[in-house]
């Protein structure tokens, strides 16, 4: 874990914080200027969003300023006029909006997952992420570099918990996913609609009446209530070894189970949970199987 440590401390050394660049920052950092067509986009970068307002604002100010951070670039194999963005895409596509011809850089060595890495960090440290923008990013550490969620916790200096939460968000079907994309929804919004079957009608109303989380949860508990009394006319008159076994389960995971066996070796199991600490738990007892 220590070179997931290293990766974290090494993009905060290159970024470093706006207005601090000087001559001697330059050499150190090895930062030059190239033509501004030797760059492309990481088809990796987790963000995909880029506001036409944000980068106007930033290709405004790049106008009078200049690019006052380098982006961060890796060579691209075999092509010695050709970088891949590491860090800085946005500061790239506001730089094509301002008519620079050049941009200052920062070469590094990279390799396809830190390259990923990088791109997260900078983005959850600058909060440029929807949520399931940054969920995305951490599924694709997850699946495609084989990290489990306490790597990619301490990769990005966020909790397990908030990793695993983040990326129960990729459950919701598309059309709530778009209302998180444009910031019509936020993650604690989004969070209490994962596993409520009128999620897409809920998160209508949400943006509609402009509902706060509590407000949200509120409904969700009412819902929730009104499905456990269904479910409780549904399974009376269960048998004993049924019966047992919800016990059994119970006791292990410390929360109400409730097992419907419905015949030829089918069912449904149904596990309640009171707040997301404790979902989080059951999945990590999952995984530990």
């Amino acid at each position: 874990m220590a070179d997931h440590s290293r990766l974290g401390r090494g993009l905060a050394a290159l970024m470093g914080d706006v207005g601090e660049e000087s001559a001697s920052t330059e050499r150190t950092r090895g930062q030059r200027r190239v033509p501004i067509e030797f760059l492309r986009a990481n088809p990796r970068n987790p963000r995909r969003t880029f506001a036409d307002a944000e980068l106007d604002e930033l290709a405004a100010s790049i106008r009078q300023r200049g690019i006052i951070q380098p982006i961060v670039v890796r060579a691209v194999a075999g092509k010695s006029d050709s970088f891949e963005i590491v860090a800085g895409e946005r500061r790239w596509r506001a730089a094509q909006r301002a008519g620079l011809h050049d941009v200052p850089v920062v070469t590094i060595e990279a390799s396809d997952a830190q390259a990923l890495e990088f791109a997260i960090i900078e983005n959850v440290q600058r909060a440029d992420l929807n949520a399931v923008e940054e969920a995305m990013g951490y599924q694709a550490l997850i699946e495609e570099f084989s990290h489990s969620q306490d790597d990619v916790a301490k990769i990005v200096g966020k909790s397990r918990s908030h990793v695993a939460n983040t990326l129960r968000l990729l459950k919701l079907s598309e059309p709530v996913k778009a209302f998180i994309r444009s910031g019509k929804l936020s993650a604690g919004h989004a969070r209490t609609l994962i596993g409520q079957p009128n999620a897409e009608q809920l998160a209508a109303e949400i943006v509609e009446r402009g509902l706060n989380v509590r407000q949200v949860e509120a409904i969700a508990r009412k819902s929730g209530k009104t499905e456990a009394k269904q479910a409780k006319g549904q399974f009376t008159g269960k048998d004993a070894d049924t019966r047992g076994l919800e016990k059994r389960l119970s006791d292990t995971l410390g929360l109400i189970v409730s097992v419907d066996h419905r015949g030829k070796g089918g069912g449904v199991l149904r596990i309640r949970y009171s707040d997301l600490e404790q979902l989080d738990e059951v999945l990590r007892r999952l995984e530990k199987r």
